[in-house]
């Protein structure tokens, strides 16, 4: 089958900053945004996308992934801050019937600044940059530090979202759905009191309750874990540094601030969190959570020590002891592992172990088993998807070849009622390394094997997490 782009969308021009604000301290672009990880110039169409293999007729939907992509001439300091733009491939019927990619048109893409004159943030005026999530027939895209933005299944900007006018907080990128429930789980934070607010989406998409947890001051708190019982919190030492304002992301290592892991009860809005003391670390992303048949609850999460999170951090613009380091992304020394953390209610005790020393990063899992016992997790590692089974402790991988970069691993479940918990697809977009090109590859997660490969019309940049919309969603 053959491609058939459409002509490209002029980009929205960059506005100027509003002159009211003011301005912040010179800033360089970030080292990184080069090969896999530079930007696109312009929005295209293509429409029937040449296929290798064959496309299982169960995979009816859309596959959406988010990721930062500056405009041309739009110099950003750290990777994590370019615009929000959608990526996004419609599968039907064994077909691959189109590519298209948007960015997210925020007022911060009008121009508008995130901080008025005096200080206060406007929520809308942000990048919508990380993940991209359906809920109640509506499909979001999110970013850590502001409101959702609701956009079309075909990718345009309907608006932002503050589920009419009750959430007066950001909202984090990684919310949980409860799968015995159908809510949409999820948490703000912030750099002034309150720091981090616990709030609950119904099924039908209406927020009906939020809390807030007290914590002693303003930290990167990128995710966090459910079950059951529990909101598992994340309590680590990557402050908020307001001096850092306009030098990329106002945020650092801090050794004072200390790690510790949280437990809230869900049932209670009134309890008090359990906090555990853990060795110092930093998790941008969670693998999942459970708990045993003796009530502990254990948490699986990709961990940073203090050394791979400053170096992984200042090689993509961000404030490092000593000052900014120049390059070094993908180079960290050590590596950031699966990790597994048990914490016992009852004994009050935490213990820790390392499940793998393989690099791997953006943890998934099959989403029906959110917060309830699971045996697999995938993972990217540097030149593969990697598939872990936790009850032999063993891992398998599909290579991707030498110069390849996979992306995230979105789980695609099988529709066969009573399915085994890997019986489903794997879809994750690989680009060239050298900025060539990208394919979106779809795995077997039972045997990772290859079952299909759509040839994409445009190389797709290294981003961060996506969603399979379904049909019938």
């Amino acid at each position: 089958m053959t491609t058939a782009p459409q002509p490209p969308r002029t980009p929205p021009a960059p506005q100027p900053p509003h002159p009211q604000q003011p301005q912040p301290q010179p800033a360089r672009r970030a080292p990184s945004l080069t090969g896999h990880l530079a930007p696109v110039p312009d929005e295209i169409d293509g429409t029937r996308l040449a296929v290798t293999g064959t496309l299982p007729p169960e995979l009816t939907g859309r596959y959406l992934r988010n990721g930062p992509n500056p405009r041309p001439g739009e110099d950003v300091p750290h990777w994590f801050t370019g615009p929000g733009m959608l990526h996004g491939v419609r599968l039907r019927d064994g077909r691959a019937e189109w590519y298209r990619n948007r960015w997210v048109r925020t007022r911060a893409l009008e121009g508008v600044p995130y901080l008025d004159p005096a200080g206060r943030p406007d929520r809308s005026a942000v990048s919508a940059n990380t993940h991209v999530i359906g809920h109640a027939d509506k499909v979001f895209a999110l970013v850590e530090n502001g409101f959702p933005y609701e956009v079309t299944p075909d990718l345009e900007t309907v608006g932002p979202c503050d589920f009419g006018g009750r959430l007066t907080t950001s909202m984090t990128a990684h919310p949980k759905t409860d799968p015995a429930t159908g809510e949409l789980l999820f948490f703000g934070y912030g750099a002034v009191p309150p720091y981090l607010t616990y709030h609950r989406l119904s099924a039908a998409g209406d927020l009906v309750e939020s809390r807030q947890v007290e914590v002693p001051g303003g930290t990167m708190t990128h995710d966090f874990a459910i079950t059951g019982t529990y909101a598992v919190w994340l309590d680590l030492p990557v402050v908020v540094d307001l001096a850092l304002l306009g030098r990329g992301m106002p945020y650092r290592w801090d050794d004072g601030y200390g790690a510790r892991i949280g437990l809230m009860r869900r049932d209670d809005p009134h309890a008090a969190v359990r906090w555990f003391p853990v060795d110092p670390c930093y998790v941008f992303h969670v693998g999942n959570a459970h708990e045993d048949a003796a009530g502990r609850v254990v948490l699986d999460a990709v961990r940073y020590t203090p050394e791979v999170f400053n170096h992984f951090w200042g090689g993509i613009g961000g404030f490092v002891p000593g000052g900014f380091v120049p390059g070094g992304f993908g180079a960290a020394p050590g590596s950031t592992v699966l990790h597994r953390w048990t914490l016992d209610p009852v004994a009050g005790t935490v213990t820790g172990e390392q499940l793998d020393d393989r690099d791997v990063e953006f943890p998934t899992h099959d989403d029906e088993r959110t917060g309830l016992p699971s045996r697999f997790r995938y993972a990217a590692a540097r030149d593969a998807v990697v598939k872990y089974d936790l009850e032999r402790g063993t891992s398998a991988g599909y290579a991707c070849g030498e110069g390849n970069a996979p992306g995230e691993a979105v789980f695609v479940p099988a529709p066969d009622a009573g399915r085994d918990e890997d019986a489903g697809w794997l879809l994750s977009i690989v680009s060239d390394r050298a900025g060539a090109g990208s394919d979106l590859l779809v795995l077997d997660a039972h045997d990772m094997s290859r079952v299909a490969t759509v040839h994409l019309p445009r190389r797709v940049p290294a981003g961060f997490h996506g969603s399979w919309v379904p049909d019938a969603d």
